[in-house]
């Protein structure tokens, strides 16, 4: 599809919702376009007079053209404030202009954001009630009925658990790119211990020194630790002795005496033993992750996982013996070969498990793979559709509620990612790093510190080295991106 920006530069809000609704197109830019031209195109177009913006968009698609066009006063609004307004112009009228075409509007409507529930927070903060909020979603932004729900739910749990949260708290990520094998879906920065195992020894070495240099900072700062998540990668991927000298390390640097929750992503039932569960234990670790993403084996095979659905239970099964009695486990819908109804078992035979969280995940698509086919992309849509509603209906009957939800670029269907919990045992972590709710500081290769400002909602990021070579040879400068984040600049 070519597009067209006529009085704006806005390049990236018609992208998004063009991808968002056309999730098969390739995009190019042009000067022009008009209606010799051949093909699908958009024209994007902004004018401002007096004070008012109106925002024009007209698209054409399988030979049809379509107009829509919406206005905003502009009159005296703070510069961030007038970019929020003539953005959502924008992006509000390709919608318009695009979902007639479509064999049904996407269940997100015209929200392209990763933290919806984060704008339903803004909007109950600034003075409506919640019903006016979800309201505000709906007829607004097009959400759908069960996401605005969903969104609403979330952001209540987010400010109920913001309550305990102050100036000087903060939580630590840590994390371990290493994997036994790589899933053909990951986007996350893993490496495989056959193909750069050796790089374990060196890369627990520098972020030791990392730990005990931001915990000096921390200390300096004045900043208490309330959360602790290690993630990966796969925490597990290090053997007993590699992963008690983290957690030890840890321990010996950092106060824990203000912690309300210790994470650990032991992940891949394939790298989970008796011995580092209880390692993981003896380091007041409470709550782990043991995640199947399906529990057909013929599914676990084709998306390159080296274990079997009888490896997670018996990993489930020593995690209990090991005293944890918080427990999450992920699954994905939209895998190869998994169907609506091999999804529903595996959502009822975690069930049956009884885990405090289920984290139900929406495959996310690399653009330009699997995704080239139009008939493929709405046949893979519906049948996503269905897992989702399948699993949230299954969740609710069991007691489960939904605690917090995020979405990312290219999910099959633009679907999202929710967090499923018993009452009582939502993830402290997960929502305060997803809701942006207080400074996080990320230790080891890819990590991405963020410092909050609690009072006007200013977010600065400071990112580690992505890979674990860069990382390790980049251990003289890991400090100064720490020091950044608790002694900004004022």
């Amino acid at each position: 599809m070519i597009y067209t920006l006529e009085g704006h530069d806005l390049k990236h809000a018609v992208e998004e919702m063009l991808f968002h609704l056309l999730p098969t197109v390739t995009l190019t830019r042009a000067d022009a376009v008009d209606d010799a031209c051949t093909g699908d195109w958009c024209r994007s177009m902004l004018t401002e007079t007096d004070g008012q913006a109106r925002a024009t968009a007209v698209v054409r698609l399988d030979g049809t053209a379509r107009e829509a066009s919406r206005e905003a006063s502009v009159d005296g609004l703070a510069p961030l404030d007038y970019k929020r307004t003539v953005t959502e112009l924008v992006k509000s009228t390709v919608y318009d202009a695009v979902v007639p075409a479509l064999a049904q509007p996407p269940v997100w409507g015209s929200l392209t954001g990763v933290r919806p529930a984060k704008l339903a927070r803004g909007l109950i903060e600034r003075g409506m009630t919640r019903g006016e909020a979800a309201q505000h979603l709906r007829e607004h932004f097009h959400v759908s009925p069960e996401r605005t729900a969903l969104t609403i739910r979330a952001a209540a749990t987010a400010m109920e658990l913001d309550k305990g949260i102050g100036e000087d708290d903060i939580s630590l990520y840590v994390g371990i790119p290493f994997c036994p094998s790589r899933c053909y879906y990951c986007s996350f920065v893993s490496s495989t211990t056959a193909q750069s195992g050796h790089l374990i020894g060196p890369y627990l070495d520098t972020l030791c020194r990392e730990i005990a240099e931001t915990a000096a900072l921390v200390r300096e700062a004045g900043k208490r630790v309330q959360g602790v998540y290690i993630g990966g990668g796969t925490p597990t991927t290090l053997d007993e002795t590699q992963l008690t000298r983290l957690l030890d390390t840890l321990a010996a640097n950092f106060d824990f005496s203000h912690l309300r929750e210790y994470t650990v992503e032991a992940g891949r039932p394939d790298t989970i033993t008796s011995q580092k569960l209880a390692a993981l234990r003896r380091a007041g670790v409470g709550r782990v992750s043991i995640n199947p993403q399906s529990m057909d084996d013929r599914v676990l095979a084709a998306i390159g996982r080296r274990h079997s659905a009888a490896d997670v239970l018996r990993a489930y099964d020593e995690a209990r013996q090991a005293g944890f009695d918080e427990i999450n486990m992920d699954l994905i819908a939209g895998l190869a070969g998994d169907t609506p109804e091999s999804f529903a078992r595996t959502v009822d035979t975690l069930i049956s498990l009884a885990p405090e969280n289920i984290t139900v995940h929406t495959l996310a698509i690399k653009r330009g793979a699997d995704l080239t086919d139009k008939a493929a992309a709405a046949a893979q849509r519906a049948a996503v559709s269905h897992m989702l509603d399948g699993a949230a209906d299954a969740l609710h009957r069991a007691d489960y509620g939904p605690y917090y939800l995020y979405r990312q670029k290219f999910t099959a269907g633009g679907f999202e990612n929710v967090g499923w919990c018993r009452p009582g045992t939502e993830c402290f972590y997960n929502v305060t790093m997803m809701e942006e709710l207080q400074t996080i500081l990320s230790l080891g290769a890819g990590g991405v510190s963020k410092r909050v400002d609690r009072d006007t909602g200013w977010i600065e990021r400071v990112n580690n080295p992505k890979y674990p070579l860069e990382y390790i040879r980049a251990a003289g400068r890991l400090a100064a991106g720490k020091r950044r984040i608790l002694f900004p600049k004022r």
